[in-house]
């Protein structure tokens, strides 16, 4: 005869008592500012599926902060009714870091100095660190990794990197078996939206960034975003995750938008083509380019179609192909979203032997090593030029002959009036593919002409197939 044994004491099995829940993660917080709020909300609000998902709860035990009383009324407002949460504020970092009551550090504070020294306190502690910190990891991200290894704990980072977009996770684990050919993107959002402005509404560079900065899109100052240095960062991160590369920052080749005209991204439109910042990490042989610059795309392509502050990257690889991958690029909770990606990793790698884990960078760290970096002058594409003449009518013919005595190619051209200023003739050319190197002797021969105001606005174009 069947008998029922599953309700004989506490809901368990035949009296045997329920196992103990896992103890949880506990986690320090470095900071409690735009991403260190967006964090604590989302793992507050979400807390019970993030456990599911996890197998044990992740929670915040201590928020070291610069400014408390304005931290207290931050805390106050994210914890409300939610009693259960034991969350302590301290303007003391060291006791954060010294705490044996926190598994894992996670930096949100920015910067690069003291970031620097507590995450290198932190790893010789024995505590796994998760930051969003891109220029941290891009500009000492060698040392950081290399600590992490010797003392056997996990750097985490897929928020320094397109934060809601799965980028890291997705070259490191899902594309593993692949070679990888390329990865390019629209990885920051100042400048996407300022770009987007421009094409939209015809507005100039300076009224498109203080209405980025009247949004909240671009900060007071805007250096790092619009003059392609945060762009940088992350695509240093890219590479090293696509190739097998140690950070290799200080070869990225870095051209920002701050010289961009107006009349740059309307003609390009008329031709059939859409201005983006775009990072590109591109194998070359046994070398790589590594470049960040505003680049034309046809209007057709994908990456055109990513549209205000919105991110996006495309990766080429030989297995897989084409893959495109899509998100918000900056935000408060975007961020903590992938931040706590990086806990829930931690959650089930933390107890694995360190050679089980994934690799920080996706490659073996004796498997690593740096690679050459294309020229800016030796990579090749076809190129947009954009020429101010006083008298095109007579130096059309010249500047023809110039290049073509430079042998550099025209596949098309018009002379077209300026948008800002309807009587200022421009010459748009667009050449066949060649190295900078044998187009820019031809300008610079050119530029120096009287009839020619100003210098060539010049712009790579990118087909990305």
């Amino acid at each position: 005869m069947y008998q029922d044994h599953f309700n004989l004491s506490a809901g368990s099995p035949a009296g045997r008592a329920a196992p103990a829940a896992p103890a949880p993660l506990r986690v320090g917080l470095l900071g409690l500012g735009t991403v260190g709020g967006g964090t604590l909300a989302v793992l507050l609000r979400n807390a019970e599926l993030i456990a599911a998902r996890a197998g044990r709860r992740i929670e915040v035990r201590l928020v070291a902060v610069r400014n408390l009383p304005r931290a207290a009324a931050t805390l106050a407002q994210l914890l409300g009714e939610s009693s259960s949460a034991r969350v302590q504020l301290t303007d003391d970092t060291q006791a954060l870091i010294h705490n044996p009551e926190v598994d894992v550090v996670v930096e949100v504070m920015g910067g690069t100095t003291l970031a620097r020294t507590l995450v290198l306190q932190a790893i010789a502690n024995g505590k796994h660190v998760v930051t969003a910190n891109k220029a941290l990891l891009a500009e000492h991200g060698s040392e950081i990794f290399a600590a992490a290894q010797a003392r056997g704990v996990v750097v985490a980072y897929e928020g320094a990197v397109a934060v809601s977009i799965p980028i890291i996770k997705a070259l490191r684990e899902g594309l593993t078996a692949n070679r990888i050919e390329w990865v390019a993107g629209i990885i920051n959002g100042t400048t996407n939206f300022i770009l987007s402005a421009m094409r939209e509404r015809g507005l100039s560079f300076a009224t498109a960034l203080a209405e980025a900065q009247a949004l909240g899109y671009a900060e007071a100052d805007p250096a790092f975003d619009v003059q392609g240095i945060d762009a940088a960062h992350k695509l240093t991160l890219l590479a090293a995750n696509a190739f097998g590369v140690p950070p290799q920052l200080a070869d990225v080749q870095v051209h920002g938008i701050t010289g961009l005209d107006a009349a740059d991204v309307a003609f390009a439109e008329r031709w059939g083509y859409r201005v983006k910042l775009l990072g590109i990490a591109k194998r070359r042989g046994n070398a790589l380019e590594l470049r960040v610059h505003p680049t034309l795309l046809p209007t057709d392509h994908l990456l055109a179609q990513v549209h205000g502050s919105m991110n996006a990257v495309m990766v080429k690889s030989d297995a897989a192909g084409i893959t495109l991958y899509y998100g918000a690029g900056a935000g408060a909770e975007p961020t903590g979203s992938a931040v706590i990606a990086d806990l829930v990793d931690l959650t089930r790698s933390a107890s694995l032997p360190p050679a089980q884990r994934v690799p920080a960078l996706g490659f073996q760290s004796g498997a690593l090593s740096a690679m050459p970096v294309v020229a800016a002058d030796d990579v090749q594409n076809a190129f947009y030029v954009r020429l101010d003449l006083s008298r095109p009518d007579a130096t059309l013919p010249r500047v023809l002959q110039a290049l073509a005595l430079a042998g550099v190619q025209v596949q098309r051209m018009e002379v077209l009036p300026h948008p800002a200023d309807a009587v200022q003739p421009c010459l748009v050319l667009l050449t066949q593919p060649l190295a900078l190197r044998e187009l820019r002797p031809a300008l610079q021969a050119v530029e120096a002409w009287p009839e020619v105001l100003g210098y060539a606005n010049v712009l790579r174009v990118e087909s990305l197939v």
